[in-house]
Parts: structure tokens; sequence; C-alpha cells
């Protein structure tokens, strides 16, 4: 059954937005599958996930993360009601506690899915969004910036935790107790590694970071997933310290980004941002980038209806 399903879905995905990738098997998990009213099937595989508290992954969701991976094939995305409310129903066996989240990953263009998923008690929490297309030169600015080294750490800890402080009361962000532990932890690789790492300086004083790399979209990647096949640059983290805010800062390290990640015969960039944060769609989309991907989400589980 899930041959046909992933091929149909791959045809109306390609219908709905051209950057879509192919869909793909989803991971491995409990299956559901359900009738529609003319008689049709749709399927989806059920996936749980736990986080430890002091891990990264802690710092964007939930502990226990019990994710809905739709099949519906040519259906369209109101179809996503039954599987929905069959969901419920496992749900209610399981009881999940109190830090425990359902998220389903959908096309953003997709009206008919995000009508269901209103429906349900579900929240955009999150967008991938992407940008292809050429370059634009650097606009002028103020603002320098240059990769990060380690001396820079202390101030590159302080702005990434100023960023889950804000995100976390307008999007999926969760502030938790090792949250600078955490971010040191992985700031201090990223550095090591190379990996690159953007700070800005107005008058020889940091006003803000940003942090990304190229990732490789190809068959069996996680990115496969999300964007179509070819090199792209992610962009993790932009985070402009408070002061600083709607002063240019933000724009320098997005053309700095870009520079780097967009060389080497990258096809686009592509990152996430919370649709409920005031700053970031408006700031997003006039760096070139729209929706491609819709995380939907409720906290607790239990909240499904």
């Amino acid at each position: 059954m899930t041959g046909p399903l992933l091929a149909a879905q791959s045809t109306r995905f390609a219908g709905l937005d051209p950057l879509l990738p192919a869909a793909v098997a989803p991971p491995d998990g409990e299956a559901l599958v359900a009738a529609l009213p003319d008689g049709e099937r749709v399927a989806a595989v059920l996936t749980r996930t736990e986080h430890g508290p002091g891990t990264a992954p802690a710092l964007w969701s939930a502990l226990d993360v019990r994710e809905l991976h739709p099949l519906l094939g040519a259906a369209p995305g109101a179809a996503l009601d039954v599987l929905l409310r069959r969901w419920a129903a496992v749900l209610e066996r399981a009881a999940p506690g109190p830090d425990s989240s359902c998220v389903v990953t959908w096309p953003s263009r997709d009206v008919s899915a995000a009508e269901a998923l209103l429906a349900h008690g579900f929240v955009p929490l999150s967008v991938l969004a992407v940008r292809v297309g050429p370059t634009p030169g650097a606009r002028p600015s103020a603002v320098t910036v240059r990769r990060a080294s380690a001396a820079d750490l202390d101030f590159l800890v302080d702005s990434a935790v100023a960023e889950v402080e804000y995100s976390s009361r307008v999007g999926g962000a969760v502030l938790r107790p090792r949250t600078r532990a955490v971010k040191r932890a992985a700031l201090r690789v990223h550095l090591a590694q190379e990996d690159p790492v953007w700070l800005a300086e107005r008058g020889g004083e940091p006003v803000g970071h940003a942090e990304g790399w190229q990732t490789v979209s190809a068959p069996g990647s996680w990115a496969e997933t999300r964007v179509r096949h070819g090199r792209w640059g992610y962009l993790n983290c932009l985070s402009v310290v408070p002061s600083a805010r709607g002063t240019g800062v933000g724009r320098a390290l997005a053309d700095a980004a870009h520079a780097d990640l967009l060389s080497g015969g990258a096809v686009g960039m592509f990152l996430y941002y919370n649709p409920p944060n005031p700053l970031s769609p408006v700031f997003w989309a006039r760096q070139g980038y729209r929706p491609l991907w819709t995380v939907w989400e409720l906290r607790p589980a239990t909240a499904l209806r």
C-alpha cells in the first residue's frame, strides 16, 4: 500500500509547490490505516521520540514527541481529519505526560490540510522556509561582520541563549535549566570544526551572531525529506542583541551568511522560523524566503481532540 500512496503523494506535492521534494517512505513506527467516506484508504506512521532534558533537541521540543507521518496519496489534505481522529484514540490509551507534544509536518501551501489541523487544535509553531535564485550583493551597512573565533565564545553563548529566551515566548523553544551549558557545548564544537559562525560588530562591540553550514539533500539523507536533491545552505540561528534590533544588524548577518553558504554550487538556502514571532516572518520574507513546510504542533499530546 505504501508504494502507490507515495507515488500519488509525490504527484500531489508537485502540484502544490514546485519546490517540494518527492515524498519518501516514512520512518519505522506504528501503522495507522483509515478509510475515507468514498472508500479510498489513507495511512500514516506514528513515531515516538524521547529527548533527555539536557540535550540540544530539548531546547526546541517537548521531551516526549509523538509524530504523525501521513500518507494521503492523491486524497486532499482534508483527509487528515480521519487520521487525526484515529490518532486521538491511540493517544488516549497511551496517556502521554505533561512534557509531550503531537507534531505533523506538512506542505505549507496545502490549505485543506491546515483547516483540518486547526480544527483538531494544532498550532503552526514553525515553518521551514526556502530561498532560491541569484544572490544579491551585500547591502551598505555600518555593521562589520566577521567569522567568530574561540575568543568570542562568551558573547556567542549569551547571544544564543537570548534567542532561545525570545523564541520560547513566540514559538516552540523551551528554556530549560541547562540551556546555557547546552549552547556553550554546541558552539564550542562548531568553532572547533570551523563551521561558519558569523559575528556582527558595531563600533567594535559585538551586537549579534549567526550560525549555519552547507548540507546535501541526497537519497537516504534527512534533508531529502525537506528539500529537493542538491547542495543547500542551512541557516541554523540568527540572533541580535535587543538594543540593536531594527538597526540593520540582522540584514548584515544574513548577507554574510548567504555570501558564504551559497558558494560551491549550492542551489538555495533554507531555515526555520516561528510564525507567531512578530519579527521573523517579515524579516525573512524581506531576505527572499518563503514557507515550504509548516510544523504543526500541540502540547501536551493529550490536548489532541
